[in-house]
């Protein structure tokens, strides 16, 4: 039996991991440590909340005692590490909570595992951190570079992924100097259910129900490589279980997609769904030109973004070959399945966009738990 720690758990990636796990290995005990901040949200862990198997602590990563406390009480092996703030442009228009969460918060947990686990000999021979970063602590590519492997030099070029890459550099030096078993996996761009609507995919699908604008940065062009959240998950729980210790290793949906492109298909999706559904024309009455076929109309060019990275692209050889990692999504299918998620839960991104998801946190702070 495993018993972990998720960090950041009910995000958008962690609990998509927290899924996958409890679906794949159900006699493992799974805690939850989350703050709740803004991209936090306790409904996207609904699914598991009354397994006897899933425990919740809300908290901040900063809380070392806190951290330490859980390690013990739960007598955790394995701590798997989402918590992390994650916007570019939130980075690029206040960046201390970048610092302090990115940063401080992994050397946090980092103290924490050491002491307990090596310090104090909980778990000494038998632990796992594993730390989950992004591909955009290499920089940028040009259109004919190669994709970025694990040698790739770092030259991150905002302050979101300069805090990430300072935190892969904590994690391994603290395998390195004190032998914390640790592993970091690089991930390209995640889409999937329980996506934060302020992201591209999810963003766009919602505005088009909504009849608002669909905002695109500049020519369109910017090349991201997407991967089906629960892949990352799949390529995740790899890298724990057969990862080498203190290494590295990026893992990629193999699908290089311009945003322009990735808004048109979604259009075309929606379009194609109200032609094929006469039901949502009732349930999304604003989505006049969803129902007219003409979804496209929306897309609006904006000003480019400071720091825009022109093109990321993951070189997943090593997944694969050491790990036999292989995505099972491609975008077309995994798209697919992402835009009749949004359609059919409505309550959830309605919820997230007024704000009343937090809702929690306000009952908590009045000692009403909801």
């Amino acid at each position: 039996m495993s018993n972990l720690l998720v960090t950041g758990g009910a995000g958008f990636i962690g609990a998509n991991f927290v899924h996958y796990w409890m679906e794949t290995y159900p006699q493992d005990k799974v805690v939850v440590l989350d703050a709740l901040t803004y991209a936090g949200n306790k409904a996207n862990l609904d699914p598991v909340a009354q397994n006897p198997n899933f425990v919740f602590s809300h908290g901040n990563i900063c809380d070392t005692a806190l951290v330490e406390t859980l390690l013990k009480e739960h007598h955790i092996d394995t701590l798997v590490h989402f918590a992390a703030e994650s916007h570019v442009d939130r980075s690029i228009t206040g960046p201390d909570a970048f610092i302090e969460t990115n940063i401080i918060g992994t050397h946090s947990l980092l103290k924490a595992a050491k002491k307990i686990w090596l310090d104090e000999g909980l778990n000494e021979e038998n632990h796992r951190f594993h730390h989950v970063s992004t591909d955009e602590v290499y920089g940028t590519l040009g259109p004919e570079d190669p994709a970025f492997s694990e040698t790739t030099p770092y030259a991150p070029n905002s302050p979101y992924s300069a805090s990430k890459a300072a935190s892969d550099h904590l994690v391994r030096a603290y395998h390195h100097t004190y032998g914390l078993e640790v592993t970091t996996s690089n991930c390209s761009n995640n889409y999937g259910p329980y996506h934060f609507p302020e992201k591209l995919i999810p963003l766009v699908i919602t505005n088009i129900l909504q009849d608002k604008p669909l905002p695109i940065y500049g020519d369109g062009q910017q090349i991201r490589d997407w991967l089906y959240v629960e892949d990352h998950a799949r390529g995740i729980d790899l890298v724990i279980r057969e990862g080498r210790l203190g290494e590295c290793y990026n893992i990629g949906g193999i699908n290089e997609w311009a945003n322009i492109d990735i808004v048109k298909l979604i259009c075309s999706l929606m379009d194609k769904a109200f032609a094929e559904d006469p039901t949502l024309a009732a349930r999304y009455p604003q989505a006049s030109l969803a129902k007219q076929g003409n979804s496209a109309e929306l897309i609006t060019y904006v000003k480019d973004r400071a720091g825009h990275d022109r093109r990321y692209a993951i070189d997943p050889a090593r997944s694969n070959n050491e790990l036999g990692y292989q995505p099972i999504e491609t975008f077309d299918s995994g798209i697919a399945k992402t835009v009749t998620w949004f359609l059919n839960n409505e309550s959830w991104w309605r919820a997230v966009m007024d704000g009343s998801y937090r809702d929690w946190i306000e009952q908590q702070y009045t000692g009403r738990e909801g």
